[in-house]
């Protein structure tokens, strides 16, 4: 859950900003979107140890973004 200071003076805007701005720094979407479907620890490996093969390409030179 998250708490949000708002201040009897703030403007609405501002506090529905940092409130989203807060929602997203504590990642809690990303959470609910892994939790949907389970994923093997093996398929999750894999996919761990392409995206850094993918980055040191990168960092290479070899492609090209």
């Amino acid at each position: 859950m998250l708490i949000l200071d708002a201040k009897d003076c703030e403007n609405i805007d501002k506090a529905l900003k940092k409130y989203k701005k807060k929602f997203e720094k504590s990642r809690t979407l990303n959470q609910l979107r892994t939790r949907q479907a389970f994923t093997k620890p093996s398929v999750q490996r894999r996919k761990e140890i392409l995206k850094a093969a993918y980055r040191q390409q990168i960092l290479a030179g070899k492609v090209e973004l």
